[in-house]
């Protein structure tokens, strides 16, 4: 059974769940229900019925073509838990809209079945859109975390390579480069705290870094 209760924003349409009922209700109406010409100008009649606020003639309506646009929604969703939703926005739509219906455009029964389809395939539209974005969402996570990743250990692998090539140096070139560049002092600073002469602390530095350079590969 239909029925139109009032809710924020305007009236809500409330469809019996039974599925007993739903088949009694199915049978009844296909016992009741007219040829095609006939079901056009009672669909059209009821139309303009609706049109006017007339519950009763909504429900009447509900009773000839429900199963007619759940059958379309069905058709393009091929989910029926996401068809059964539609086609309740559908029947609102009918509720709120009736007044735009032109019989001189088309049939009330294609204008149903056009309402329908378009509900349907926005739905479509609305679900594909929704999958592309979270889609999109884990590609750009994966990317970031693959591009973090590939960084540490591009550093480490670096970073192993440096400590490999220092191995390579003499104890004193090492022991320079070491104060120099990993610790930061000048030169002057470095031949204090190694007791030697400024020029012996360059040559160190020059011979070491030249080892280094060869090591690494660098141009």
């Amino acid at each position: 059974m239909v029925r139109l209760r009032a809710a924020a924003g305007g009236l809500r349409l409330v469809v019996g769940s039974s599925s007993a009922g739903a088949a009694a209700g199915s049978g009844a109406a296909a016992s009741e229900e007219p040829g095609p010409s006939r079901a056009d100008g009672e669909a059209e009649a009821l139309l303009r019925r609706v049109a006017r606020g007339d519950e009763a003639a909504f429900e009447r309506l509900y009773d000839l073509h429900a199963a007619l646009v759940h059958g379309v929604v069905l058709q393009v969703l091929r989910d029926p838990a996401q068809a059964e939703e539609v086609t309740q926005e559908v029947l609102l739509e009918v509720w709120r809209t009736a007044a735009r219906f032109d019989a001189e455009r088309g049939s009330a029964r294609a204008w149903l079945v056009t309402m329908a389809r378009r509900r349907a395939v926005d739905r479509v539209r609305s679900v594909q859109a929704s999958s592309d974005r979270d889609s999109a969402v884990g590609v750009r996570s994966v990317e970031r975390e693959v591009d973090v990743v590939s960084e540490e250990v591009q550093t480490r692998l670096e970073a192993q390579q440096v400590r490999r090539c220092m191995g390579g140096l003499t104890e004193l070139q090492r022991e320079a480069v070491n104060l120099a560049f990993y610790r930061g002092h000048t030169h002057r600073e470095v031949a204090a705290l190694l007791a030697v002469p400024l020029g012996t602390v360059k040559t160190r530095l020059r011979d070491g870094l030249i080892r280094l350079r060869d090591c690494l590969g660098v141009a």
